[in-house]
């Protein structure tokens, strides 16, 4: 059963142009409905480390407080607000599909470390040029695979299980990153791609991070980034 909607909601953020994290907690909010205050706390900054104790237990963001009470982890806020104001609708109901995204999620969760350092998550970035390693090589053909297996099994010509779910969350700043650097993709994740670049969250959320004022320069990699 769907919790009260009434109890407030706030979600504390990093920066929108660089917190990957943050990103998924806000659009899994957005597809449940859900419209949360969001504190936005500028990462590497002395206000980040004045600030951040009072939010959140872990000094991480993102952070989800539904009135006194506080989930942290992008993963674990995802699935709370399944649980509690999706009627838990952002999993298929199918067994095998919502066991192989969940799979997903978690291999996105803790893993393309490659990927994650070489090519940082960077909203107002446009097709940057970049020297791919091996190692990153390796990670966006996996994500890809990855891609391409779950549209396979569940037959959808949009989100990756379907209708949207979690694991679409979990990807959407792999998303960013396509779009930000100069890579060679297959043709089934350039559509998703571009499934995710017309989503009108998605555009709200980039809307937002352009008007940002904030540069952290160890972010800003590849031709035409931010001096160092």
């Amino acid at each position: 059963m769907t919790t009260d909607t009434s109890r407030a909601l706030t979600l504390v953020c990093g920066n929108r142009n660089y917190s990957s994290w943050s990103l998924r907690a806000w659009l899994c909010m957005r597809k449940a409905g859900l419209d949360p205050d969001v504190v936005v706390l500028p990462m590497d900054t002395p206000e980040f480390e004045d600030r951040i104790a009072q939010y959140s237990p872990t000094r991480r963001v993102p952070v989800l407080w539904i009135d006194d009470e506080w989930v942290w982890d992008s993963l674990a806020i995802a699935e709370t607000v399944n649980e509690r104001y999706a009627d838990a609708k952002m999993w298929p109901t199918d067994e095998g599909l919502r066991a192989f995204g969940r799979a997903m999620a978690a291999e996105m969760h803790s893993g393309f470390g490659a990927l994650r350092h070489a090519l940082p998550m960077n909203c107002r970035a446009r097709q940057r040029s970049v020297l791919v390693s091996a190692d990153v090589r390796s990670d966006i053909d996996r994500l890809c695979e990855l891609w391409r297996q779950a549209k396979a099994k569940s037959g959808s010509g949009t989100w990756l299980l379907g209708d949207f779910s979690i694991v679409d969350a979990m990807f959407a700043p792999v998303a960013l990153r396509f779009r930000a650097y100069e890579l060679e993709l297959p043709e089934n994740a350039k559509q998703y791609l571009a499934h995710w670049l017309a989503d009108a969250d998605l555009q709200a959320w980039i809307a937002l991070a352009e008007e940002e004022s904030w540069v952290i320069h160890h972010e800003e990699v590849g031709d035409g980034a931010s001096p160092q």
